[in-house]
């Protein structure tokens, strides 16, 4: 009798232990319940966009192909943000919500330099939940993101990681470099073009756009273009259906100390204007570009043209180093460019940046 009382109050005490243990081993962390609370609050703002673009297939038949990706939902008004390569090219654009509506799309704008582009639901203001923007400007490597999207096609995921690193610069669709990409290792995914980037405050910080993958699928690097660039881009997207950049109207190449060298400039490095444009910004400001060939080692250069060395009083030293200046001002803007003429001189050129015609390829 005594040892059946031990054993039945050790069993009391044992359940005891269980009630009074489990709940905390059961609970959930700070960190999982800000992801449930972040997902539960924005995902409903993150859409699937179905584009369906024609093609011709081998008997030259034209043929329907679809392409998915996501996007977000910007404002109430059914402005919402994705990748220009999302919806390059497309005839036809459905987006659906989270929750389950679908709508037929318009194309509003898109911008392949940065690839960016904005595209417009008539849905009800109660059906849209907008993802609010924050800042890329002060973001820390180590600081947590979340990728909300519809990787292959699977609907609403969330993927979590860190910021890998800030700072990098990627080739855009349209050729042109965009500064301080933001790499990440949340796994993102064919389909998650176009997706928010998120912090752990709830804000956007980033329009995920690629992943550097030898197989296709996600190997931890990911990359999102920063908000603040896509928030100066969307703006006009939406006022125009284009963004207007800063242009020179000169086409550029890197001086490199090797090509100075054989050429026997007195400059080592900076850009060397091949071609100028008639009746552009550096045609009018006095600028010269090329005017004879000149072989060095395999390379056949276009010389005689004037050497950009600074700019505003910042030095050059290649062609990238100049167009990324450039880009920070918008038309209109006048910029001092410090120029090396192929003789020797050296002069202040003052130039008022013009609007780069549509349609003109990077330099």
């Amino acid at each position: 009798m005594r040892l059946w009382r031990k054993t039945w109050w050790g069993t009391v005490a044992a359940v005891c232990l269980m009630v009074l243990v489990l709940p905390k081993a059961w609970a959930l962390t700070e960190d999982e319940e800000n992801n449930i609370e972040l997902y539960r609050k924005l995902s409903p703002g993150v859409v699937n966009i179905t584009s369906t673009v024609l093609e011709r297939d081998f008997f030259f038949n034209i043929i329907p192909r679809q392409g998915a990706g996501s996007g977000s939902i910007i404002s109430d008004e059914g402005y919402i943000l994705t990748n220009h390569h999302v919806i390059e090219d497309a005839r036809k654009l459905e987006v659906t919500l989270a929750n389950g509506k679908k709508y037929a799309a318009k194309f509003i704008g898109s911008d392949p330099n940065t690839d960016i582009a904005v595209i417009k639901i008539d849905a009800p203001k109660k059906d849209l939940v907008v993802i609010p923007m924050g800042s890329s400007k002060d973001l820390k490597v180590g600081q947590k993101v979340l990728a909300i999207g519809n990787p292959f096609g699977l609907g609403q995921t969330l993927t979590t990681g860190i910021i890998s690193s800030v700072g990098r610069t990627l080739r855009s669709p349209g050729g042109a470099l965009v500064e301080d990409v933001i790499q990440t290792d949340a796994s993102i995914n064919p389909g998650n073009s176009g997706g928010p980037l998120i912090d752990s405050s709830g804000k956007m910080i980033g329009v995920n756009t690629a992943i550097f993958s030898p197989t296709g699928a996600n190997v931890g690097i990911g990359f999102a273009i920063p908000v603040d660039t896509v928030k100066q881009v969307v703006r006009e997207l939406i006022e125009k259906g284009y963004y207007g950049y800063p242009w020179l109207g000169a086409t550029l190449m890197t001086l490199f100390p090797d090509f100075a060298e054989a050429l026997q400039l007195s400059v080592s490095r900076g850009a060397m204007i091949v071609e100028v444009v008639p009746g552009g910004p550096a045609d009018k400001a006095g600028l010269r570009g090329g005017h004879a060939r000149a072989q060095v080692g395999n390379y056949v250069l276009i010389v005689g043209g004037d050497v950009v060395v600074g700019i505003d009083g910042e030095p050059v030293e290649s062609a990238d180093d100049l167009m990324r200046a450039l880009r920070r001002h918008r038309p209109g803007d006048r910029v001092r460019l410090d120029v090396v003429h192929w003789e020797g001189d050296r002069d202040r050129v003052t130039v008022i940046l013009g609007e780069r015609p549509r349609g003109y390829r990077y330099r």
